[in-house]
C-alpha cells in the first residue's frame, strides 16, 4: 500500500486550505443629483431615464409643486418641482436642469425636475447613516461621498406628498 496521497485528496486539501472569500457586501447604487447646491440621491433601480426639460402642459387645480405633464414617447408623465417638494425656493430652468423619470411600484411614472444630475454613487449598505430629522420622512438615509454626505430621498414619500396635498 502506498502512502502517497491520491490526486483527488491533494485537490481537496488544497481547496480546504484556500482562504474563503469575504461575504459579498450589499452595495446600493444611487443616482446623485443637485438641488440648491446640495447633493441628493434616489435609488437607481427606481430611475427609468433622465431627459432634458421640455414644455410642461399645465394641469388646473393641482398643488403648486406640480409643474404639469409632458409627453414622453406617447406616455403622459406628471412632472414635480423637486425643489418646492423639499421646501427650497423655485428657480428658473437652466441648461443643466434635468427631469428624472422615475418608475413607481405600481407601474406609474413621475418626473422630478432637478437642478443637475451628478453621477451614480455606489455605497455599501453598512455605510448609510440615519437622517438628522426635520425632513418629514422624505430623507431616509445619508450616504458618504468623499468628505460630505448625500441625502437619500424616499421616492414613495416624495410622490405620496403629492397625493396628500391634492
Amino acid at each position: 500500500m502506498t502512502t502517497e496521497p491520491r490526486a483527488w485528496d491533494v485537490l481537496a486539501r488544497a481547496a480546504a486550505a484556500r482562504e474563503m472569500p469575504a461575504p459579498s457586501r450589499a452595495l446600493r447604487e444611487l443616482l446623485v443629483f443637485e438641488l440648491d447646491g446640495a447633493p441628493y440621491a434616489l435609488p437607481i433601480e427606481r430611475v427609468r431615464e433622465i431627459v432634458r426639460p421640455r414644455a410642461f402642459t399645465p394641469v388646473p387645480h393641482v398643488p403648486a409643486d406640480v409643474l404639469g405633464v409632458i409627453s414622453l414617447r406617447g406616455e403622459i408623465v406628471q412632472v414635480l418641482d423637486t425643489r418646492l417638494r423639499l421646501g427650497l425656493p423655485h428657480v428658473e430652468i437652466s441648461r443643466a436642469s434635468r427631469v428624472i423619470v422615475m418608475s413607481g411600484e405600481h407601474g406609474d411614472v413621475t418626473g422630478l425636475l432637478v437642478d443637475a444630475v451628478d453621477a451614480v454613487l455606489r455605497v455599501e449598505e453598512g455605510e448609510l447613516r440615519p437622517p438628522t430629522g426635520g425632513d418629514n420622512g422624505l430623507i431616509t438615509a445619508l450616504a458618504p461621498k468623499g468628505d460630505a454626505f448625500v441625502s437619500l430621498i424616499s421616492p414613495e414619500q416624495l410622490v405620496a406628498t403629492d397625493a396628500a396635498a391634492a
